[in-house]
Parts: structure tokens; sequence; C-alpha cells
């Protein structure tokens, strides 16, 4: 199974395994089989249940997802614990149906305590993917140059536009990075791997290069010829901008690669991080290979594409991360969200259950009326998860999805804390400017409380 085969390296690990695997793709949106992949399975991985149904069948899995969005029109949460969640749902999903080994590309990580948010997520997916006991083989990579993908793209446009390029500081930092083909063969050393164990590698060019250098490679690459300007200053917020404007990369692709040039991406020559086949692919030759490539097709990666409204009804999901009191559980918070709520509405909202205490309810206190029901679902939930069905009542449609869930992740003491598949019964002008930004404030709220009960002489 490869999650994230309709990407750039999903579609080139098709093309070229497919003789020696069965490889099943899976998916956001419904696709015929193509690039060597015997059948897409349509997936949500923001579901545990449909990621544990698209997982049946498979020995090996190929994890490929990073800053995955949820098909919701409304998304709270940050971009970070949306990894998280996906990563974890593939993990379960992964122990549940037996798969005895995942290999994860990951990307390069400095030797630095001040990382940037897209690094320090790579590293919390590393960690969450083998929190189930699946062994976890992670490929550390830098920039992965391909004619179809997004990064060569991005430097491509930027050399071929611009006649003279003026050059930050952050272009004399060194790294490393590595041909398309060079991933597959590391890939593919890895699902060899006999008695696969969770360790990770870092995989990289022969040599090391500068930005600046990369770039006169390319324009070289390109039959291009190209005055470069060096400056003194590094400014990323003007870099940013000048490389979306330039290329017409969207900011959410330009602002991590200019964030992550702040430190030296190169990989660690160690023996213990580096596989027994090393990447031979020099700077020059991938991109030569990858201009050729491109120069009779207009390659537009995914990354460069507008986003498109989702074709789904109207949804919202929202996903907070949150600290544990120590010793407690997801349990133990659900229960204590339940007792906290009303008393930090001041007595507006009260609290009912079922006779049976299957359902929770939300009412006004004066009228009596219901905002919104919970279904307990205790064949989905334990200890560590505990999952709560959306029924309807004044501000909710029920719908076959809609979930409250409180999950135990990363280290246990992790809390993510989601709200996924809601259907709003407000128009959703109304819902967007008074529901929604209540739900945010109440799980900020909530979030203080528990930090307020995390007391570190607890511990």
């Amino acid at each position: 199974m490869v999650a994230g085969a309709a990407g750039f390296i999903g579609q080139a690990l098709g093309s070229h395994l497919h003789n020696e695997y069965r490889l099943i793709g899976l998916s956001r949106s419904e696709r015929p089989a193509q690039n060597g992949y015997e059948e897409f399975r349509q997936v949500d991985l923001f579901s545990l249940r449909a990621t544990e149904a698209a997982l049946k069948g498979a020995n090996l899995a190929i994890y490929l997802v990073h800053s995955m969005m949820p098909s919701a029109r409304l998304v709270q949460g940050e971009f970070q614990d949306l990894d998280i969640l996906c990563a974890d749902n593939f993990a379960r999903a992964a122990h549940t149906n037996g798969i005895r080994h995942i290999v994860y590309i990951s990307g390069l990580i400095p030797p630095s305590d001040d990382l940037s948010e897209h690094l320090q997520s790579r590293l919390e997916v590393e960690q969450v993917l083998s929190s189930y006991g699946t062994p976890v083989t992670t490929l550390r990579a830098g920039m992965v140059v391909g004619a179809h993908g997004s990064s060569y793209q991005l430097l491509a446009r930027l050399v071929k536009r611009i006649p003279i390029l003026i050059c930050p500081s952050w272009t004399k930092t060194l790294m490393q990075p590595i041909a398309i083909n060079d991933v597959i063969t590391a890939v593919s050393q890895a699902l060899e791997f006999e008695t696969p164990a969770t360790h990770n590698y870092d995989i990289g060019a022969p040599q090391q290069i500068t930005y600046k250098e990369l770039m006169q490679e390319a324009a070289k690459s390109l039959g291009l010829k190209r005055v470069f300007i060096s400056v003194p200053f590094f400014s990323p917020g003007f870099s940013r901008l000048w490389v979306s404007l330039t290329t017409g990369a969207p900011k959410d692709l330009a602002a991590p690669l200019i964030r992550s040039m702040e430190h030296q991406m190169l990989a660690r020559d160690e023996k213990h991080a580096r596989l027994p086949v090393r990447a031979s692919t020099s700077v020059s030759d991938m991109l030569l290979q990858a201009a050729k490539e491109s120069e009779d097709k207009k390659l537009t990666p995914r990354a460069f594409q507008a986003t498109r409204t989702h074709e789904a009804e109207s949804k919202v999901c929202s996903v907070q991360r949150m600290k544990l009191p120590n010793k407690e559980n997801a349990e133990w918070v659900a229960r204590a969200y339940f007792d906290w709520l009303p008393k930090a509405l001041r007595g507006l909202i009260a609290i009912k259950e079922s006779d049976d205490g299957s359902e929770i309810f939300f009412k006004i206190k004066l009228t009596g009326h219901t905002l919104l029901g919970l279904r307990r679902m205790p064949a989905r939930s334990s200890n560590d998860r505990q999952v709560l069905k959306v029924t309807k009542g004044l501000l909710a449609i029920e719908s076959d999805r809609g979930r409250l869930e409180f999950r135990q992740v990363l280290d246990s003491r992790t809390l993510i804390a989601s709200i996924q598949d809601f259907v709003p019964r407000l128009p959703w002008w109304i819902y967007r400017s008074t529901q929604g930004i209540f739900h945010k404030w109440v799980m900020f709220r909530f979030r203080k409380y528990l930090r307020h009960l995390h007391r570190p002489h607890d511990s």
C-alpha cells in the first residue's frame, strides 16, 4: 500500500516497483489504475475506520503523506496536528492489519534545536508511525529532483524567468539534493530488509552544494546565461514573497522551503545513518535529466495548482493539540470536558445524559432545547481514544461520520481533540461568524484548563 501514491514520488515509485510488487495506491479522490498501480483505493486518512479498511490485504506500506488537508469547507487547526492525526490513523490501521513494515520518506534533519515547524512535524510523524509496534524505516531526504517535482519546478521557473538573480545570504547555505531515481533505489532497499527494525537513514547526492550553486547548475542545464548577485541580508519574508511572485508558487509551498534554508540540509555520513547502496547521481546529472524530461511537456505540479473547492457538502474539521495532565488518559479527558463545559459557560448550558448513559445532550438551561447530541461509541473507543458520534440538535445535522474525538498521541501526554465531518444546521455564513468561532474559543479555554491541571511537581 502506498499512501500518497498520486503525488510526485508516489507516481515515480509506481512506475518502477510494479514489476516486483503488487501495488495498491491510496488516494483521497477516486482514481483508475495507472502508473503501475493495480488499483487505487479511495480513503480519508482522517478517518481511522476508513484507513483500516483501505489497508486490508497489505504486508508492506509506504507513507508519503505530509501537510494533508481534510475535505472540509472550514478547517481549524495547525498542519502539524493534522499530520499527526493522519499518521496516527495509519499507524493504528497498520497494526490492526498486521502490516510488517512501513517505509516513510521524511526530510533531512539538521543538528539544531531550532527546527522549522515543517521539519519538527516530520520528526513527530516518524515517532507516531512507530508507536504501535510496526517497524518503520525512515528515509530522510532533502530536495528531491525530478521533472514532475514541485521543488524542481520552482527552481526551474525561478531561473527561467529572472535574467539577473539577487542572491540573499541564505543562498550560501549548503544543501544536498537527491535524484528521484536514487529515492526509488533507496525505497527498494528498505522494502527488501529481511528483518526490518525502526531506524532512520539519510539519503542525498554524492556532493554538497550551496543554493546559489544549485541555481547556477540549473541555469546551465537549461542552456541559460544568468547573472547572480550576492547580497548580505537574509530576509526570509522578502524571499518568500519574491519566490512566490516570480514562480507562481503558492505561499504554502514557498514558505517552508525558504524557512528550511536557514539550516544546512546535509545527509549524515556515519555508517549507521547510510544505506548499503548510496545515491550515485550527481547534481549536474539530475538537473540535466529533469530538464530533458520536462522540455517537451508543460508540467504543472499539483502543488502549483489552485486549490479547488471540495465537492463534498459544507463540513467542519477542527483539530486542537493539548497537553494531558499527568497520569490521565483520553477516557478521563472526555469526562472532564463534559464536567468543565457547563461551569466554563457559567450555567448557560446544561449537560444531560440519557437514562442508559449512551447519549449526551447539550441543552439550553433556561428553555431545555437540545443544541447538540452526542452518542457514545464504545466499540470504537478505548482508554487512549474516545469517540462520540454527533447527533441532531439545533446546531447540527446528523451525518454518518460526524464525530467528536479525544485521542492520545506521541508520548501519550499529547492529546488531540477533534471534531470531524461536522455538518452545521445554521446557514454557512452565520455558522462561520458565530458557532465556528465559539467552538474554537471553547477549545482554547479547555486547553488552558488542562494546562492548569498539568503541574510539573506532579510528575
